[in-house]
């Protein structure tokens, strides 16, 4: 078992202090964070973040703006359909929910773009509820700490009864659920774990030496050359650009492989991120009219 009361205790002196763990930040803002925090790091999410709630700081703003300026807000986070469906959540809550983020796990996933780990980690952290968070760090502690693994393997439906096991019964569970991914993300890394400065007195892993996986490891996903490249290419000159562009604008934006360009191209189209004019141009969406 992981002792809540001495990670807690790390927590609070180790924490790193990030803009969404504030006071004063609303449901709405900590959804927005939740979104772009998937498969993005904290150093690229902190200044767009920080733009966004300035400029759109409740769900019934996000959804008076236009699709286009939505995308060119998300700049450079990558994998902008996530841009499109928060759009379509705040759209939602807006008009569904009086323009606020519901408080329980099921209305959460019925919202766009809200998925397991999204519902619980705004039902937790915006709303103080006692309900298992699990992410890639916290099924990394979890499978290091309890189980003596060294690594949690694929995502199984075990892991929120292995995390809910865990959670104290009182007030400070969604304090424990931000530590336990804290650790994660900043001691008991994936890579180079910091075995020396972690505050559980107890670890399985740590008790057993260190045993070493036995599944093969994975390899870094590529980003170079990539389709996600060439659709960050040409959202880029639709982004730099307030009318529509010719094809031939977007062309040059790709020249290494001119069919991986159509393909990419007509991905952001069947995606709904990009449209097409009647006379052949190309608009971010909501902008080709």
């Amino acid at each position: 078992m992981i002792d809540a009361r001495t990670l807690i205790g790390w927590y609070e002196r180790a924490q790193r202090d990030l803009p969404w763990r504030r006071p004063g930040v609303s449901a709405w803002q900590i959804l927005v964070s939740e979104f772009m925090l998937q498969q993005t790091p904290v150093a690229r999410v902190e200044p767009i973040w920080l733009a966004w709630i300035a400029r759109w700081p409740t769900p019934s703003a996000t959804a008076a703006a236009g699709a286009a300026d939505v995308l060119r807000a998300w700049g450079k986070l990558g994998y902008p359909r996530r841009a499109k469906r928060l759009h379509e959540c705040a759209t939602v809550i807006a008009t569904e929910h009086g323009d606020v983020v519901p408080d329980d796990v099921d209305t959460l996933l019925s919202l766009p773009g809200i998925g397991t780990y999204t519902a619980r980690a705004v039902a937790c952290f915006a709303y103080g509820k006692r309900v298992p968070v699990v992410d890639t760090n916290v099924r990394r502690v979890v499978a290091r700490a309890v189980h003596g693994l060294p690594d949690a393997g694929s995502p199984s439906t075990r892991d929120l009864g292995d995390v809910e096991a865990l959670l104290p019964d009182d007030q400070t569970a969604p304090q424990f659920s931000v530590a336990l991914m804290e650790l994660g993300a900043t001691v008991c890394t994936a890579r180079s774990p910091r075995c020396g400065v972690c505050p559980l007195e107890h670890c399985e892993w740590r008790a057993r030496g260190f045993p070493e996986g036995t599944a093969p490891t994975k390899r870094v996903q590529k980003y170079a050359g990539t389709d996600r490249q060439v659709r960050g290419r040409l959202l880029d000159v639709l982004r730099a650009k307030d009318s529509p562009v010719t094809r031939a604008e977007l062309d040059v934006a790709w020249t290494v492989d001119t069919a991986q360009r159509d393909r990419a191209l007509d991905s952001l189209l069947v995606d709904g991120l990009v449209e097409q004019t009647a006379d052949g141009r190309f608009a971010l969406c909501g902008e080709g009219d």
